[in-house]
């Protein structure tokens, strides 16, 4: 479905940022089966509100075929773990959470973050459409209801089971069409003491920083500290706290309370300045980005295309969206990458979209020995270079391609 107005402030005049053209879906990796078969592809533009300032894309895919079978796996990241851990004992002990509150997370996914909560004794509840995920997190001791979060939802979760002591809502914002009606399910479900807690992306350190890999159809919007107060207010919500956090690239994390609950909002205030400095209502700021990411493509194309006239072997490290979108876009397929490897069980022996590449284990660098790897998943570089600490010291080198490429 193709978006005419804003999905957040429902202006009609939004303003091109960045065109794609038709690409497959991020994630809909492929069986050996299917790779002879039409692959479906979809308009990945990217657009701007000058009214409200949010950035998205405007074809909307159906949730129903994103996110009920579902890839993606939180607790394959240690760094995405770490993480987790750090924030549930941070709540735990500043909320002073324990056996009479409770912890709801919205895309619970694997139950990879309310397994700390879990372990302390407080009671918890995941809520996840992706079928498979669910399953496993319920297997692993996390109860878990299989639905999408609406107002609908939280209706019914509040009247079961009460209100939220603390909802987490970790990089699922940026996946909802429906972002008035989110934030009203989370307004209704959260005590009147209690505690939002989201983190979303850094619209300013994606721009800043080329991350034009991060924009796939599961992420409909990204966001500005400025579109974000607007959303909360609309809902009678306060954005009250936010901290940067470098997950993912650069991401914010916002504390979200009912009035009266806020504090002084000294941190929200000081982006929304700063944000106002750096242009954040003008077209102008994001006006270069599509030229900025035409020459990153000649960089990286004119690399690998000449690494292989020289006779190197290149993989590729990481079977995730943003790999996906970066083969994709810069049409980097069998020609130039011999193979794709990533840590997933789930995504072992299928295939990138679009390209075709085949996925294998990590262990394959090592069996195989590329001269170079293409780090598609470079969020997580630090943690897959230190993973990877043997191919690297016989000899095997990584490309990292954002911000700036460079080998390592």
């Amino acid at each position: 479905m193709l978006i005419t107005q804003c999905r957040l402030c429902g202006q009609p005049n939004l303003e091109p940022i960045l065109s794609f053209g038709s690409v497959p879906l991020a994630n809909s990796l492929l069986t050996v089966d299917q790779l002879n078969q039409p692959e479906p592809r979809y308009p990945l533009d990217i657009v701007f509100c000058p009214n409200c300032t949010l950035v998205q894309i405007t074809y909307t895919v159906l949730p129903e075929d994103l996110f009920r079978h579902y890839l993606y796996f939180s607790s394959f990241s240690d760094t995405v773990l770490d993480h987790s851990r750090q924030l549930a004992l941070e709540l735990i002990e500043s909320r002073n959470l324990g056996e009479g509150s409770q912890v709801i997370e919205l895309a619970s996914n694997d139950g990879y973050l309310l397994k700390y909560f879990v372990q302390a004794d407080i009671p918890v509840l995941g809520i996840e459409p992706a079928r498979n995920i669910a399953r496993v997190a319920e297997k692993d001791g996390v109860p878990t209801l299989t639905e999408f979060f609406s107002v609908q939802v939280a209706e019914e979760v509040k009247k079961d089971r009460g209100p939220a002591d603390v909802i987490i809502a970790n990089n699922v914002l940026a996946h909802v069409d429906d972002l008035n009606g989110f934030v009203e399910g989370i307004k209704i479900l959260l005590d009147k003491r209690g505690v939002a807690v989201i983190e979303v992306p850094s619209i300013k350190q994606l721009i800043d920083k080329q991350e034009f890999d991060t924009i796939y159809h599961e992420h409909l919007c990204y966001f500005s500290v400025t579109a974000l107060d607007y959303l909360f207010k609309r809902h009678d919500l306060i954005l009250s706290v936010i901290e940067k956090i470098d997950i993912h690239g650069g991401s914010l994390r916002l504390f979200v309370t009912h009035p009266g609950r806020a504090g002084d909002r000294r941190s929200v205030e000081k982006l929304l300045a700063e944000e106002e400095e750096w242009g954040v209502h003008t077209f102008g700021f994001y006006q270069d980005f599509a030229l900025r990411i035409q020459w990153l493509q000649t960089v990286v194309c004119d690399l690998l295309r000449g690494l292989k006239t020289q006779g190197r072997s290149i993989a590729a490290y990481g079977a995730a969206a943003k790999g996906s979108i970066l083969l994709n876009t810069f049409s980097l397929g069998a020609d130039l990458l011999d193979f794709v490897v990533d840590r997933s069980t789930y995504k072992q022996g299928m295939f990138m979209p679009g390209v075709h590449i085949p996925i294998y284990s990590p262990h394959r660098l090592l069996e195989e020995m590329p001269e170079y790897v293409l780090m598609l998943t470079w969020n997580f570089c630090n943690e897959i270079l230190e993973q990877q600490a043997e191919y690297r010291h016989r000899g095997g080198k990584f490309i990292i391609p954002i911000p700036e490429v460079k080998i390592v």
